[in-house]
């Protein structure tokens, strides 16, 4: 962010009192403000509305609900990055696990020397703690031991409330880096499903490049869907990919028994490796352009009986 950006973040900060609840929430600065009040604030700052969970009607609130009221502890199990490997290996099978390198709950633990040339450092808990490693000569070991110990300490449930994440021991990974030869590139498969369905596929192009992330949405006969919600599309829509029914397949075992889940993958020279499992992409906060859409994902989602 530049001198300009940052002095106009600090700006909107001091003087806009929504935009500073919404801005010290982001940072996990909320966390003692109840759960709907807090989720009713942020909504409407975000989204541009009122959140109803008396009668949640779109995707984006029924999200808000799921947070407060869908609280089963498997969940737990399948957004830990460390534990949602055995759980993925029992379900859909090892070959389609990135391979682990090693495992530590301090930063100070980490041993480099035995790493690989590349590869990749994730805490398990969160979003964002991520250190990709292409080349380990070049790899600034200080600052990735300061980005990793940053992210490591935060409790990524306070930032919105996503339950999933409350309980989530705080450790780091090494994993295998993976790049498929063709696209030079590790290009994300996400798949939305609903009650064990998948029925949207959402991929997101440029993502660690430096350039702007793009992103496309499909149906599951790959036809092309005219809206977005954080990026926007691609100049030229993203080939279907070689994989796309296995993928679809994987996606429907793996969210069986759920209301609606995110289920990920790549495509990686011809195989098929899982990314991760969310439960509220963009946490629900991001609106969909153009709104219908919101509410024909709300369609898709049956809620479950209230379970906090």
């Amino acid at each position: 962010m530049d001198i300009k950006s940052k002095l106009k973040t600090r700006m909107k900060v001091i003087f806009n009192p929504e935009y500073r609840f919404c801005w010290l929430a982001g940072h996990g600065r909320k966390g003692d403000v109840p759960a709907e009040a807090f989720l009713k604030r942020v909504y409407r700052y975000n989204v541009g509305r009122e959140l109803n969970l008396d009668n949640p009607m779109t995707y984006t609130e029924k999200l808000q609900w799921l947070k407060l009221y869908d609280h089963r502890p498997e969940y737990t199990t399948m957004v830990d990055k460390y534990a949602v490997k055995e759980y993925v290996a029992d379900r859909i099978g090892r070959e389609h696990v990135i391979p682990l390198l090693g495992v530590w709950e301090r930063v100070e633990d980490i041993d480099f020397d035995v790493l690989p040339d590349r590869f990749v450092l994730k805490t398990t808990h969160d979003s964002g703690g991520i250190v990709v490693c292409r080349d380990k000569s070049n790899l600034n070991i200080p600052a990735a031991r300061k980005k990793l110990a940053y992210f490591l300490k935060r409790n990524y449930y306070d930032h919105n409330r996503e339950w999933p994440y409350k309980n989530v021991p705080h450790r780091i990974i090494a994993e295998a880096f993976m790049e498929d030869s063709r696209l030079g590139e590790l290009r994300d498969y996400k798949f939305f499903t609903f009650g064990g369905e998948p029925k949207v596929l959402y991929i997101a192009q440029g993502r660690g490049s430096g350039e702007e992330t793009v992103a496309d949405f499909f149906d599951m006969d790959f036809n092309h869907l005219a809206f977005t919600i954080d990026h926007d599309m691609a100049p030229v829509p993203p080939e279907k990919p070689h994989n796309f029914e296995l993928m679809k397949e994987l996606a429907a075992k793996l969210s069986e028994g759920t209301p609606q889940l995110r289920v990920d993958f790549y495509e990686v020279d011809g195989k098929v490796y899982f990314g991760e499992m969310t439960f509220f992409h963009c946490s629900g906060m991001a609106p969909f352009h153009p709104e219908e859409w919101d509410h024909k994902f709300g369609e898709w989602v049956v809620l479950p009986p209230k379970k906090v």
